[in-house]
């Protein structure tokens, strides 16, 4: 079977949004998942709907920049489903739209330590458990403002960026190892962090252009369903001699 049935995945940010609907897919498809995320009350509503479907799903809360947090999610993985072979690091905010000069000194810390650290404290964790038992998947979570620039989000395109590169050093490193590291890109996603893109500073008020996060080639905005699909296609063995590799989910914005 391709798919990820009887497989242990981990999902951060998987209260809203994309992971979300990620967490869904891999249960809908047989995998037992730990559902991780800061806050309790959305993290257990994905808990539910899962269970609500026949799934098997745990709750774990996790602030992905604080590192021994991170530990105890893999520990919940391992000491609830006998151990862990996917995991996708989705968890990731943004601050709005601002000018590089105009971003604070906390602002840039906060974002770098949820998008950028907290993606290579997931990985250190997953990947000590991943090499033990010989196999595994990992799946970032990047961003097209990872693989191309965009006025007004600097901070996040530097963490995402990072995210990028992150992603290709592990993924050669681990190659030898039985474990497959890779990332996609979304672009403009129907979710909670699009939201908050939309929200503070008003684009058209900056000196610079920010269309670029509304031109969509194939005019609209994707759903979370449509990035957990990808997701899951390069969790499973459809997608095994794949590593290192960063996909554009986004619509043809990357190509234009």
């Amino acid at each position: 079977m391709n798919g990820v049935d009887g497989k242990t995945a981990v999902v951060t940010g998987a209260g809203s949004g994309i992971g979300r609907a990620t967490a869904r897919r891999l249960a809908e498809e047989g995998a037992d998942v730990v559902v991780a995320d800061v806050i309790e009350e959305r993290g257990r509503e994905t808990v539910e709907s899962i269970a609500a479907d026949g799934g098997n799903a745990t709750f774990v809360e996790v602030d992905v920049s604080d590192t021994e947090a991170v530990e105890r999610m893999v520990d919940v993985a391992v000491e609830t489903y006998g151990g862990l072979d996917l995991a996708v690091n989705n968890a990731g905010i943004l601050t709005g739209f601002a000018e590089v000069t105009d971003i604070t000194e906390e602002q840039w810390d906060t974002l770098m330590d949820v998008n950028l650290k907290g993606a290579w404290a997931c990985m250190r964790a997953e990947l000590d458990v991943m090499e033990e038992e010989g196999s595994g998947v990992i799946v970032n979570v990047a961003s097209e403002a990872g693989l191309v620039g965009m006025g007004g989000l600097a901070s996040y395109s530097a963490s995402k960026h990072g995210l990028v590169g992150l992603t290709k050093t592990v993924a050669l490193e681990y190659a030898g190892r039985g474990v497959r590291v890779n990332a996609i890109a979304p672009g403009p996603t129907d979710t909670n962090i699009a939201e908050n893109m939309r929200g503070g500073v008003d684009p058209s008020t900056l000196p610079f252009d920010t269309s670029t996060m509304s031109e969509v080639p194939m005019g609209r905005s994707a759903d979370p369903e449509e990035m957990a699909g990808v997701v899951a296609f390069l969790c499973s063995a459809d997608a095994s001699f794949i590593t290192g590799v960063t996909i554009p989910v986004d619509g043809g914005q990357a190509a234009d």
